[in-house]
């Protein structure tokens, strides 16, 4: 008897992944036991393969466990929350609560190559941020410790203090993996956006050298953060944070340009009249030095012109006089001022080439940022208003350069803090009729000070999304697919981060005959205790690859409920008691993929082979049990 495959229930494993793009370009790496032999992959990069001791890089104290977290799969799941949403059917932003490291492992299957842009916000290790714990070793259990999933005797989450004698290390510990993974999830023209300030910018340039390439830095920007200098400041006013920008490929990624602004269309002008319209004039010279640079020019009052000494005319005699004779040489109202170059606005770029200086009065300030916060969240204790929270503005500015409207382009924030990537996203929808959407992630960490309605971060990320829809005028279509089948509705879906829904069999439990006794009761009973069809159904999605808002209907067939995921691509049925009929019926659709529960034939081992033949006479690609 031929048995179905069991689903894997871990998030995609990342160092298989490497092992086997690596031997579809080394196969004469491979061994007898389907490894690599290092020897040989040596061989075949001859002297490409640096063997020194000493090489220019970057290393810190943990770095090394920092790979093993990174290929640690993930055995949680996400939980839908429904209750928690807004048009959870029927939404495509998303909404997560729980430790990032974790979710990003989790999104590895569904979302590898599908997100455009990433903007994340992260402590900036001033010495009293909230940090992710150093020991990475247990990190849902310490996500389930932390938030009272289970008992309480593992390690927590705390500050950095910078009395540590590991201070930075821990940050970049804490950054490392988090990086690695979201850059799985950047299409090959997506781009990340990181704020940051002075603390740790420099480190933070190095090691997404390392992550991204350093040939895939894009900019570094600076964004005047404050309209009024601190006057209270020891040394100075610090006016700024800087934004790291990196490409998932610089060869592919290029900026949108931004829309020219009444101001900039104001700098030309037409003093002459001159029939092809308002120009402004740039300078003929600069100081890259060529042979016939230096050459002398008459204008038509009669004054000789040379540019000055260690400066050199841009172009060459002849195509000087070409411009002249086209009337593109300015010499001044009166034709004796040294020649500038007229510059059209009828042939210049539709849009504006963006800038590394981003001042508050195009892209916000902090204090519109809190004031925006409070406008959709209701604060008991001022002591919870968030002091580092951005405004939208500086993020429509982002979604201006890195995403298109209709490209229903995947927007994702890691550290979503207040949510103000969500608003971000949201607004710019609802101004250039866009169709992007979120995905927020947020670890629910707890207040100084108590709240009644909010307990946690992730609370005020709830609050003020659910604010920005339900604010915004829904007679506007703000997610328009691109087939035109008619109009997603805005909203958002709330997941939470969880043990699998699956009872796993621990190998490291004690082997004393209770329990190994308990451990066989939950291999026969596996499903844990409380959980949904709703709950197991999300998990198959999110392991099998599909992404979290794919279309899910229900079928009744042959008096069984199944669900049909993505128009009939995947069959899925978690009844416990399925028949020949349900199974023939399934077959019948033709599916790519089929999962069922492996209690749903209960113990009938006749039934299971039979499934498995009739599911491959019908084309059915994979079977598999849970």
């Amino acid at each position: 008897m031929t048995d179905p495959d069991k689903l894997d229930l871990r998030s995609q494993d990342i160092t298989e992944e490497k092992r086997a793009e690596l031997l579809r370009y080394f196969p004469e790496a491979r061994t007898e036991c389907d490894k690599i032999d290092f020897e040989r992959l040596k061989l075949a990069l001859g002297e490409t393969v640096d063997v020194g001791r000493e090489r220019y890089g970057m290393n810190w104290p943990g770095k090394a466990d920092c790979f093993k977290t990174i290929q640690a799969p993930s055995v949680g799941t996400l939980l839908p929350c429904p209750k928690e949403s807004v048009n959870f059917d029927t939404t495509e932003n998303l909404l997560i609560e729980g430790d990032n490291l974790e979710v990003l492992k989790l999104l590895q299957k569904s979302y590898l190559g599908k997100v455009k842009m990433i903007y994340i916000d992260p402590p900036y290790n001033t010495g009293n941020d909230f940090i992710y714990p150093d020991n990475y070793t247990e990190s849902l259990q310490t996500y389930l410790e932390y938030t009272g999933q289970v008992d309480s005797e593992g390690k927590k989450f705390g500050t950095n203090s910078d009395a540590d004698g590991r201070f930075h290390s821990k940050w970049l510990n804490m950054m490392y993996p988090r990086l690695y993974l979201a850059r799985n999830l950047l299409r090959e023209d997506g781009v990340i956006f990181i704020s940051i300030d002075d603390h740790e910018v420099d480190n933070l340039r190095k090691l997404c050298n390392e992550v991204f390439g350093e040939e895939n830095f894009v900019a570094t920007i600076i964004w005047q953060k404050i309209f009024s200098p601190k006057n209270s400041a020891r040394h100075f006013s610090e006016d700024h944070d800087y934004i790291m920008v990196y490409a998932r490929s610089g060869e592919v990624w290029q900026p949108k340009l931004l829309s020219r602004s009444a101001e900039a269309d104001a700098r030309y002008d037409s003093p002459d009249n001159d029939p092809r319209g308002p120009w402004t004039s740039s300078d003929l010279t600069a100081r890259n030095y060529y042979s016939e640079g230096q050459y002398e020019v008459t204008s038509p009052g009669g004054r000789t012109y040379k540019p000055a000494i260690g400066t050199y005319w841009r172009v060459k005699r002849q195509k000087f006089l070409e411009l002249d004779t086209d009337k593109r040489v300015w010499w001044g109202p009166n034709g004796n001022n040294m020649p500038r170059l007229k510059r059209f606005l009828s042939e210049v770029k539709q849009g504006m080439v963006p800038q590394t200086l981003w001042q508050y009065e195009t892209v916000g300030h902090t204090q519109e940022a809190k004031k925006e916060l409070l406008e959709h969240v209701k604060f008991e204790n001022t002591d919870n208003v968030l002091d580092t929270v951005k405004p939208s503005r500086l993020i429509q500015r982002m979604l201006q350069l890195a995403t298109t409207p209709d490209g229903r382009d995947i927007v994702l924030d890691f550290f979503a803090g207040s949510g103000p990537t969500g608003h971000a996203v949201i607004k710019q929808n609802d101004e250039d009729g866009g169709n992007r959407t979120f995905i927020l992630v947020q670890l629910p960490e707890p207040f100084s000070a108590p709240e009644r309605e909010l307990k946690t971060i992730a609370d005020i990320t709830e609050m003020r999304i659910r604010s920005v829809i339900g604010g915004m005028n829904e007679s506007k279509p703000l997610l328009r697919p691109t087939d035109g089948s008619g109009s997603a509705i805005l909203g958002m879906k709330a997941f939470k981060l969880a043990e699998s829904n699956f009872n796993a069999w621990d190998a490291q439990r004690s082997k004393d005959a209770a329990a190994l006794e308990r451990q066989l009761g939950l291999h026969i009973e596996h499903i844990r205790e409380g959980r949904t069809s709703q709950d197991i159904l999300y998990e198959i999605l999110l392991k099998s690859g599909f992404q979290l808002t794919t279309p899910v209907a229900t079928l009744d067939l042959a008096g069984k409920p199944v669900y049909s995921v993505a128009e009939g691509t995947m069959l899925v049925c978690l009844e416990k008691d399925l028949t020949l009929d349900a199974i023939r019926a399934m077959a019948d659709l033709k599916p790519s993929r089929v999962v069922c529960l492996d209690a749903g034939f209960a113990g009938n081992d006749q039934l299971k082979a039979n499934a498995v033949q009739i599911f491959k006479t019908k084309g059915v690609a994979s079977f598999k049990t849970v």
